[in-house]
């Protein structure tokens, strides 16, 4: 691969930016431009984050932290996508929601924790809870949205043969709206997992990432624990964010493709 290939790769110029940004960072604090009880050295934090990565109780709040995001919005998909077709395919009735939808899409999901706490005695129910809020409106919107791209005149011809509303629906409206339902999947995938860290800081528990940087906050190392493991939700999140752009990439190339062609 040439340099001016390496260049255009996407992934090598973000490497090169966090790697970049990593070296300031560390000259910054060896410099003395800010004390390292305020903010430990990078190369501090990189040893911490790798070593969490061999530490069996984090491992096991991570894996506490992915169940609850993977229930939740396993959850949303399966309700909010149904529903979002249905008011799509039926204006009058979308018309007569959407106001409510207005109205409850701005409410800040954190500050619902509170709420869910009292509503929600088990910490995994309150988690899912909070994570279906929070994730159901991309999906519900991508999904009504994507229903009104589809072309009026693919539905016409299969009404034109005697096919049905229901046949219409799964033979045209519903594959040109995956991509939409996709991509309101992968924005919930990232605001699933803020909500589900936010939960576990907020409501507490035993188990989580937010639990384990409440823990770590009373240890003498706590921040730069507290740091590593923030390190850590991050790369969940460009990670799962990844497997879903790879995925819809390989399942929708025709829409991606028709979308290039439009630009």
């Amino acid at each position: 691969m040439s340099g001016r290939a390496l260049l255009r790769n996407r992934v090598v110029c973000g490497a090169l930016g966090v790697a970049t940004l990593l070296l300031l960072a560390e000259a910054a604090g060896r410099a003395g431009l800010f004390g390292q009880d305020t903010l430990p050295l990078t190369s501090t934090i990189v040893a911490r984050t790798v070593e969490l990565a061999g530490d069996e109780e984090f491992l096991t709040d991570v894996a506490a932290t992915m169940t609850a995001w993977s229930l939740g919005l396993l959850l949303t998909v399966a309700v909010t996508v149904p529903l979002g077709l249905l008011l799509g395919s039926l204006p009058k009735v979308e018309a007569t929601v959407r106001p409510l939808i207005e109205f409850l899409r701005p409410i800040p999901s954190v500050a619902l924790i509170p709420l869910a706490i009292l509503l929600f005695p088990d910490r995994l129910d309150l988690k899912i809870a909070v994570i279906f809020y929070a994730s159901c409106w991309p999906i519900l919107i991508n999904t009504m949205y994507g229903l009104r791209d589809v072309d009026p005149v693919a539905k016409e011809t299969l009404r034109s043969f005697g096919f049905g509303p229901l046949a219409v629906l799964w033979r045209v409206s519903l594959p040109s709206t995956a991509p939409f339902i996709a991509t309101g999947v992968r924005l919930a995938g990232g605001i699933a997992l803020i909500l589900a860290v936010s939960a576990e800081l907020l409501a507490g528990g035993s188990d989580g990432i937010g639990a384990y940087v409440i823990e770590a906050s009373s240890s003498p190392d706590g921040l730069e624990f507290i740091i590593a493991a923030t390190v850590w939700a991050g790369i969940l999140g460009v990670v799962t964010n990844s497997l879903f752009i790879g995925a819809e990439r390989r399942l929708f190339r025709w829409h991606t493709a028709r979308a290039g062609v439009a630009a």
